[in-house]
């Protein structure tokens, strides 16, 4: 079994658990228990250094490509579902629940030439269910790396989209997944 199967499974029992796992209850509307069930998750860009702008792109992306889930940045002091943080390693993300986690934006990846567009709207995905899907072509943005330095295509496929869509309603309607 894979550790992003694992991960799935783990996010769903999470989110069933209530908003004291996923966030302050101000950022969770009443009777939803949490990210999944709200339909919007909080991102904090605070540690993202240069790639700031990139990140809202990729989340703007993202809120043009589904309706199940919204991705806005968190207000001031508020505790964010999703943290960015930029360093010097690879990008990678870990999610400690659906919609919920860290993404690392790593600049070796940038430094070689990827775009910086492409790799957060991958990495954000991450935060919103999806696997790696390597290797892959251009047209997937979970194929992530393996399409090439050339591939500058920052939107999920249809396939992606639906993806999306469906592990938000599961976890509205509380199915594991």
């Amino acid at each position: 079994m894979h550790l992003r199967t694992l991960t799935g499974g783990l996010a769903a029992v999470l989110l069933l658990s209530g908003p004291a796992l996923t966030g302050p209850a101000e950022a969770v509307p009443s009777g939803d228990t949490g990210p999944a069930a709200a339909g919007v998750i909080t991102y904090d860009t605070s540690g993202a250094a240069e790639f700031k702008a990139a990140v809202d792109r990729g989340a703007a992306i993202w809120n043009k490509s589904v309706e199940s889930v919204e991705l806005r940045p968190a207000a001031s002091g508020q505790r964010a579902d999703v943290r960015i943080v930029a360093d010097n390693g690879w990008p990678r993300s870990l999610p400690s629940s659906l919609g919920g986690g860290t993404v690392y934006l790593g600049r070796q990846a940038m430094d070689q030439g990827y775009y910086t567009v492409r790799v957060t709207a991958h990495e954000l995905g991450h935060m919103l269910g999806l696997p790696d899907r390597k290797p892959g072509p251009c047209s997937s943005l979970m194929s992530g790396a393996s399409a090439g330095l050339s591939c500058t295509n920052p939107y999920p496929s249809a396939a992606e989209r639906a993806q999306v869509e469906k592990n938000f309603e599961n976890a509205r309607a509380g199915v594991l997944m």
